[in-house]
């Protein structure tokens, strides 16, 4: 039998939710490109509920419990007596979302003799160490693409409330003013600026079809570059690097995994190089970009904004200076955990629990390291040192 450990974001703060904003939503079945939805064997939770959270538990429990297997859930993560330090040693499966990461580090692992699998309830699996995972033989997996609509239309509304000046404009209304000249003397329409996306991929590329119609200039580096149909159906640029990418750009957007290549990788040098005025989104890594650098850029007004929902470490200390530099459009980590992107990625986490369990091969689309080695979509997104 084995020990799954769950770690997951606290519930609200009045409690489980009793009731939602919504009856239903839509049923999704596949993906743009053809790949299918989670498709577990049975669900044990209703679509559309609050599923990341403590008292969620991702619907498993049920499952787990039914079959004789373990099942703990808690939001304690960090610190020397965290519950994630004191169960993980004998855990064989550990599950957690990028919007409250379970850091699985070398040194934990190292402490965690039984454990075999790493699974992320969402996408991006930067907080378990790859190199280590292929080291220790853990295979990692993620629901690749069950939240990834779900980031882009994040992207595409904070670009909107950047260039737009919405979020001050809206505080105004709640003081009870009407500021016009203040809320417009910041605003200016998207149409005909020249946007830039950083990775193509799933979210990237998601990204790039919902701003076509804005008529604005695309332009894009990945890579892997994106086929020559796809590139004329989108009137797509591409750049062989940021680099050259970033001096074009009225607006730029993060949508890269982070990995080597990437960690830092919007820093003084770079940021030095864009125009000035430029806004900046990063729903990516936090990492992908220097804290201070990012701060100091909206001071000097290099940068006209920066929003993104990713930050280092997650939760964000209070002093952290993202959450009071000037011109900025931060939320927490949220723009990949909708309640519609919790029934995939939920879906998602038992369909991988359910062929880990039976001894049958994980969907070659969700593995990020396996065997020993990157694999799968892990093999095409990431990189090791």
């Amino acid at each position: 039998m084995a020990k799954v450990l769950c770690v997951l974001y606290d519930d609200p703060k009045d409690g489980y939710p009793t009731s939602y904003a919504r009856d239903d939503i839509p049923t999704i079945e596949s993906y743009p490109g053809g790949q299918t939805a989670p498709t577990p064997k049975a669900i044990d939770f209703t679509p559309g509920t609050l599923l990341g959270s403590v008292s969620g538990e991702l619907g498993l429990r049920d499952f787990l419990e039914s079959q004789g297997h373990t099942l703990v859930v808690t939001s304690d993560k960090d610190g020397e007596n965290s519950v994630l330090d004191r169960e993980l040693p004998d855990t064989d499966v550990v599950i957690s979302q990028p919007f409250w990461p379970a850091y699985i580090t070398a040194e934990r692992m190292a402490k965690a003799p039984n454990l075999k699998l790493a699974i992320t309830a969402g996408i991006g699996s930067d907080h378990v160490d790859l190199d280590a995972a292929t080291k220790h033989g853990l295979t990692v997996a993620e629901v690749t693409y069950s939240n990834s609509i779900s980031v882009a239309e994040h992207v595409v509304m904070m670009i909107l409330g950047l260039v737009r000046n919405y979020l001050p404009s809206h505080q105004v209304v709640l003081d009870g003013g009407w500021d016009v000249a203040d809320c417009v003397s910041r605003s200016y329409d998207l149409e005909g600026m020249h946007v830039g996306t950083v990775a193509a991929g799933r979210i990237g590329l998601a990204v790039l079809r919902r701003l076509a119609p804005f008529d604005v200039k695309l332009h894009y580096t990945d890579r892997h570059r994106l086929p020559e149909s796809i590139e004329r159906e989108l009137n797509l640029t591409f750049h062989p690097d940021t680099a050259s990418m970033v001096p074009h750009c009225d607006v730029v957007t993060v949508n890269a995994p982070l990995h080597p290549e990437t960690e830092g990788l919007f820093g003084e040098d770079l940021l030095a190089t864009m125009k000035r005025g430029t806004y900046l989104i990063n729903t990516a890594r936090a990492k992908i970009a220097d804290r201070d650098a990012i701060d100091r850029a909206l001071h000097s007004g290099r940068l006209a904004g920066y929003a993104g929902d990713v930050w280092y470490p997650q939760p964000a200390p209070a002093d952290h200076p993202w959450r009071t530099m000037p011109h900025h459009g931060m939320t927490p980590h949220i723009s990949g955990s909708s309640l519609s992107a919790q029934t995939r990625y939920a879906a998602g986490t038992r369909e991988i629990l359910e062929s880990w369990l039976a001894g049958t091969p994980i969907r070659d689309e969700y593995l990020i390291v396996d065997g020993g080695r990157l694999a799968g979509a892990g093999a095409h997104s990431y990189s090791t040192r």
